[in-house]
């Protein structure tokens, strides 16, 4: 059998315009030992954003001891058994840190620097405190110091190296509820001081996106002349590949045909008018768009993305569990019940994130999250006094086998940016200290590395 390039595509054209189709990770591209070309060498990073933090209870301060804490297991080390908001995402073994606050210094002018909507997005972002210039805290006008994590990773020249994808990085969201319509509440992911990447909202245009197909309802129907017009190179390819190859070149074939009747019908339910529904749409969204991403990062489009469930202080109303306000009022109102049923609900959906991971595999039987390395953050420790006490920080995925899962450390009092040091480390990037503006560390979370 002869070895392929990990670079191969099926090529065609379309009107007499040439188009081409990426692979998933085939035998033939392993190299003649089989080896394999995943582990460890090209990690995949990723950050999931959910707002609101979680609910309040007596370590964020005196004023939120009504609450009780679901969120820290109750023993540390491997193994640990879940704690009742993590139950949904026990089944892909991921990692928590608990305990952790931003490290960063506070400066006095101007005012209200120190909000944990504005302090604690800014280090669970950049590992960074906000930019005091132009900071405005009446109007909640804010910027970043410098890159996102992500952004920070798919530029940094030990991580791509010369091998660039055809995109450095996808930035998706879900929810459309939005707390402002200007600046760092429309999106999680910071080029550098006031320089946004607005993530993709729908599955169709993240289609386009991704695939290169025209995003128009109208034009969902042609979609499959693209794959039409690569057929015969398709056939060409059949009989250079082993058996277990010719099968999964058929299964991704036939995966994407799947996915592309999923968007048009639900391409067509995005483009109705009126109020965005919600009962399983915020669940079934994130199915979607997970799925898409996860073809993307199997064919080797990109290896880093931002996905933003909902939207900092996000106004999204979870009618579908009784809850009449947005997140953002219900949370401030005080309504502990309300908070906990919805958190509990955005951790069902980043459960159902990973499961877009965990589903595509390689030959060898890895799955995308044994590639990756996907931290699970929001903007603060709790929304009712904004505390950026307890800020979360999940794990998700091994990267390559680099990290160890289903670990629970708690390090009360701790520098958020060992959560992030540890995670840089563990896709490759042999930085000696992380964190920024009085939060800088050269220690990661023990236990995590491999």
């Amino acid at each position: 059998m002869k070895t392929l390039s990990r670079r191969t595509f099926l090529r065609g054209a379309v009107a007499g315009t040439a188009v081409s189709l990426a692979l998933p990770p085939l035998e033939a591209m392993l190299g003649p030992s089989g080896a394999r070309a995943v582990d460890g060498e090209e990690p995949i990073f990723g950050v999931f954003f959910w707002a609101n933090g979680l609910p309040w209870h007596g370590v964020h301060g005196a004023e939120q001891a009504g609450g009780r804490d679901l969120w820290t297991p109750a023993a540390t080390g491997p193994g640990y058994a879940p704690s009742e908001l993590l139950t949904e995402l026990a089944r892909h073994r991921v990692s928590v840190v608990t305990g952790l606050q931003p490290h960063t210094e506070v400066p006095a002018s101007p005012d209200g620097q120190g909000d944990g909507h504005m302090r604690g997005f800014m280090v669970a972002l950049t590992g960074d405190r906000p930019r005091s210039e132009g900071f405005h805290h009446p109007s909640h006008t804010l910027t970043a110091l410098r890159p996102s994590l992500d952004q920070y990773v798919a530029h940094h020249e030990a991580f791509y190296g010369a091998a660039v994808p055809r995109f450095r990085s996808v930035q998706l969201g879900v929810s459309g509820a939005r707390f402002h319509d200007y600046g760092h509440w429309n999106a999680v992911s910071y080029n550098g001081p006031d320089s946004l990447n607005q993530p993709i909202m729908q599955p169709s245009h993240l289609y386009g996106h991704l695939f290169g197909v025209p995003v128009d309802v109208v034009e969902l129907g042609r979609r499959s002349r693209m794959l039409d017009a690569v057929l015969d190179d398709a056939r060409a390819l059949r009989a250079r590949l082993g058996t277990a190859d010719r099968t999964r070149l058929e299964s991704h074939l036939e995966n994407l045909h799947e996915i592309q009747r999923r968007l048009d019908y639900s391409a067509v339910a995005c483009e109705a008018p009126g109020a965005p529904s919600d009962g399983g749409d915020l669940l079934a969204k994130t199915g979607t768009m997970g799925d898409l991403l996860a073809v993307a990062l199997s064919c080797g489009l990109t290896r880093v993305f931002s996905f933003m469930l909902t939207s900092p202080a996000t106004t999204h109303v979870f009618s579908n569990l009784g809850v009449a306000d947005g997140m953002h009022k219900t949370v401030h109102d005080g309504h502990w019940g309300a908070t906990r049923a919805i958190t509990a609900y955005q951790m069902q959906c980043f459960a159902r994130f990973l499961d877009s991971m965990a589903a595509q595999t390689d030959p060898t039987g890895a799955s995308l999250l044994d590639r990756a390395c996907i931290l699970g953050v929001s903007e603060y420790g709790e929304g009712y006094k904004h505390s950026v006490r307890e800020l979360p920080a999940v794990l998700a995925g091994r990267a390559g086998g680099r990290l160890d899962d289903h670990v629970h450390a708690r390090l009360e009092g701790g520098n958020y940016a060992r959560f992030q040091l540890t995670a840089l480390r563990a896709i490759g990037l042999d930085l000696p200290t992380w964190g920024f503006s009085g939060a800088e560390t050269s220690e990661d979370v023990p236990g995590f590395l491999a």
